[in-house]
């Protein structure tokens, strides 16, 4: 793995991610990846908690990837404890293989800032981090929106076009399922790459009852049409039932702009990766 001193002066152009996981197998494939996808940036491996704590101390840190399970520590500590450091706004990525356990146990803390699972490849992993460091060389295109405060859609509407998405709003699930069924009659099937709703709405439907109809009615696939929820709700049963019922990935509010185009970009991605693939093998 890479020895590269972090005392040094790196630019901006050469972001620096710190792969921390106790395989040392998983952090080359992890590198090799990076470097063929970030040719610019400057990948530190380490085996331990401790050894990550070492390289972070010696210079700044763009981004932290690390696994749940280190030979020293769990990555949740190791995650608080960087929170702790000087550096106690550094992104910090979770990259494990029960993710998606955690994440319904809701047993991943407040220190982390997101999460990857192994299960979707380290070329994805590549496009995620890309999403951080270099946030508008991303992918954009078109989300359907749906939020009934007009003060919140305008600003959350003004972030995601800021960065090139199209942003179909409406104010209600009702409007959304129009739109969806509309599409679908017209052969344009979802008719939207994205979905970003948000769980309480005014009306008879919520963001729950739009995601079960997405999910159940529509049949859509996770991958076939994605589905941000925004929530408030800190409740843990809540959140898990939404993941649960099919959302990809949760939104807290307050909303902060560049987690938010992050996962949209992310979903975006996955979502084009597995119908280009679906297409090639078909």
């Amino acid at each position: 793995m890479s020895d590269i001193s972090l005392t040094r002066h790196i630019s901006s152009d050469q972001p620096r991610v710190l792969v921390v996981d106790g395989s040392r197998v998983v952090r080359q494939l992890i590198e090799r990846v990076l470097k063929a996808e970030l040719p610019n940036s400057v990948v530190i491996g380490c085996g331990s908690g401790a050894e990550a704590r070492a390289h972070l101390d010696g210079g700044v840190i763009d981004l932290v990837t690390t696994a749940l399970r280190l030979p020293d520590m769990d990555g949740l500590e190791l995650a608080r404890q960087l929170r702790e450091s000087a550096q106690a706004y550094i992104p910090i990525v979770v990259v494990s293989g029960d993710v998606q356990e955690r994440l319904v146990a809701r047993t991943l803390s407040s220190h982390v800032t997101d999460y990857f699972d192994k299960s979707l490849g380290f070329e994805a992993l590549a496009a995620f981090i890309r999403g951080y460091v270099h946030p508008t060389e991303s992918i954009s295109g078109d989300v359907l929106y749906v939020e009934d405060s007009r003060v919140v859609a305008l600003a959350t509407t003004r972030m995601m076009q800021k960065f090139g998405f199209k942003v179909t709003h409406v104010v209600s699930v009702e409007a959304a399922l129009d739109i969806l069924e509309a599409a679908r009659n017209e052969g344009r099937a979802p008719g939207t790459e994205l979905v970003l709703t948000d769980v309480n709405l005014k009306g008879d439907l919520s963001g729950g009852d739009l995601l079960e109809r997405i999910r159940r009615h529509f049949g859509y696939a996770k991958g076939e049409l994605p589905v941000l929820v925004m929530t408030g709700d800190d409740n843990a049963s809540n959140q898990a039932a939404l993941l649960r019922a099919g959302a990809n990935d949760l939104v807290h509010k307050p909303i902060e702009e560049r987690l938010l185009i992050t996962k949209l970009q992310f979903q975006l991605r996955v979502a084009r990766h597995l119908r280009e693939r679906a297409r090639v093998s078909a």
